[in-house]
């Protein structure tokens, strides 16, 4: 894979973690084999472990684009696809002037963000 244009957006941690796969992070457990350096073997592990099993590249086209109504902008949209919040209290820093922007809608905007990214089983277990 070659890179076009360098810092053309940002990156969801989705689209980080399936980067790296393609490049071999998946396949190789000795870290040895494949073509990466070993930063990019611990962001792997670390994103790994963060990025949810029902997230995929189908579930974040579906989000972004069930997401219009609600003005967000990109770094916006990229911080609610990564940190999934749950609840109204967790999406208030991740958004500016939430309230004002969005008023009666944030319930609306958290059960979409449920709706379409939904904890994983050991989550729940987790939370609970």
């Amino acid at each position: 894979m070659k890179i076009l244009k360098e810092n053309a957006g940002l990156l969801t941690n989705f689209e980080v973690v399936d980067f790296l796969r393609s490049r071999g992070a998946a396949k190789d457990p000795t870290k040895v084999l494949a073509p990466l350096k070993p930063s990019e073997f611990k962001v792997y592990d670390h994103l790994e472990k963060s990025v949810p099993p029902s997230q995929t590249r189908e579930s974040i086209v579906e989000f972004v684009t069930k997401c219009k109504p609600y003005k967000l902008s990109n770094p916006e949209m990229t911080s609610v696809i990564n940190i999934r919040p749950t609840c109204e209290v967790e999406i208030d820093p991740l958004i500016e002037d939430l309230e004002s922007r969005l008023g009666e809608n944030v319930g609306e905007l958290v059960e979409l963000i449920k709706q379409v990214f939904p904890p994983s089983p050991d989550e729940s277990e987790s939370d609970e």
